[in-house]
């Protein structure tokens, strides 16, 4: 399959749409182990579409490792029906890393290890040495931009390209990866991420769940609602967000930013004093943790990610039309492949508050009808372009090529 990077026409060719991996069946009967290696296992995009590519894995008849420095989310792995190792690879530490090269080639060999999939640069580091030393392919996601800066910096970040095959997860990172690092078209492979189509289905979000989290979460009957999800940090457009509801001026609404500030308490009381001296308190509220976002989405009149800097891809958008709920987002990096301008959602440039003032009042006034148009169109646009499945496919084929390239 073969998909044409719109920032610079170039193309970049997919693997196919096969669900079952070649070394599904393998003659021998052994059992092919990926292992993937990350960071830690916190809640994140990252974490989530390692537990999603481990699951698709062993759906195929494989194995898969997991390696990282654990966290709350080792359990997922464990319903993955896939293994956890835990290793100090979160660490920046020269010494720490290069004590992981022994560590993780011990890994490979003791367990056969077929393909090692990094997914962060400073695992990567480690990842790349040991698999060299066992000589087992490597292959690395790209799941950002990664702060460019001198030379040194540059060139740890390289890291990310020496893969056999380097997968980007959006055009916007793939033209990133060719512009600045010149990693060859023939060598990427476009994968985006996906949205999990059973889970964020509007058809299977009961009644009985919106209502309970908006009486937990103390909302009000026939008000308006404006959710902006995503960790408090500076970068993903709180303080942006806030301003523009100061600029609405109304006090019928009521604005949700949901998502933990992960200990940057500071970041978090900037954003309340913010509220606060503008007249908020009672319209804008700060929802640390959301465990049935499903229901979150479908309790919202309007989805917003107002991030200043590009989304890699930015899973909140595609999860909310999935459900067909209007959004917002910002136009620079992956918004602009999720969103399609006045049919799917709205684009706003970003740090720009009165425009995305306009695009949320505008949205507020449309009628039934719009809704219902707006949300049959997001909903058709994910399913046929974002979905998990379609991820999961793509990954195993890049997986059997290199299998293939290997044998």
């Amino acid at each position: 399959m073969k998909q044409v990077d719109d920032h610079n026409n170039a193309v970049v060719t997919s693997g196919s749409n096969r669900q079952v991996l070649a070394f599904g069946s393998d003659q021998d009967g052994a059992r092919p182990t990926v292992m993937q290696v990350l960071p830690a296992l916190v809640q994140g995009g990252v974490e989530r579409t390692s537990v999603e590519i481990a699951s698709a894995v062993g759906q195929a008849g494989g194995r898969c490792i997991v390696v990282s420095a654990g966290g709350p989310m080792e359990h997922d792995i464990t319903r993955a029906r896939a293994e956890h190792i835990t290793l100090p690879v979160d660490s920046k530490n020269p010494l720490v890393m290069y004590a992981n090269i022994s560590r993780l080639a011990r890994i490979i060999r003791d367990n056969n290890v077929d393909i090692v999939h990094a997914r962060s640069r400073a695992p990567a580091w480690s990842a790349w040495a040991a698999a060299k030393q066992c000589g087992v392919p490597f292959l690395t996601t790209f799941h950002g931009t990664y702060s460019l800066g001198g030379h040194l910096k540059r060139r740890y970040n390289a890291i990310m390209t020496r893969g056999q095959r380097v997968i980007a997860n959006s055009t916007f990172i793939a033209g990133h990866i060719r512009k600045n690092y010149g990693v060859p078209s023939a060598k990427l492979r476009i994968i985006h991420r996906g949205v999990d189509l059973d889970r964020f289905d509007a058809r299977k979000v009961s009644a009985q769940r919106v209502v309970g989290l908006a009486n937990d979460w103390r909302l009000e009957d026939g008000l308006p609602v404006i959710m902006l999800p995503g960790r408090l940090t500076r970068w993903k457009g709180q303080t942006v967000f806030i301003e523009a509801i100061a600029a609405l001026g109304r006090k019928d609404i009521r604005c949700l930013m949901v998502g933990s500030d992960q200990g940057r308490s500071d970041y978090r009381k900037e954003l309340e004093k913010l509220i606060a001296s503008n007249g908020l308190n009672e319209v804008v509220r700060i929802i640390e943790n959301c465990n049935d976002m499903p229901a979150a989405y479908m309790l919202t009149d309007v989805v917003v990610s107002a991030s200043t800097d590009p989304e890699a891809f930015g899973r909140v958008i595609p999860e909310a039309q999935a459900l067909g709920r209007p959004v917002i987002a910002t136009d620079h990096g992956g918004a602009r492949e999720t969103v399609i301008q006045g049919e799917t959602g709205w684009l706003v440039p970003p740090g720009d508050a009165p425009a995305l003032t306009s695009a949320i009042e505008y949205v507020l006034t449309l009628d039934e009808n719009a809704r219902k148009e707006l949300a049959k169109k997001s909903v058709a646009n994910v399913r046929e372009k974002f979905s998990k499945a379609a991820m999961c496919a793509k990954t195993l084929s890049v997986y059997d090529e290199i299998l293939s390239e290997n044998a």
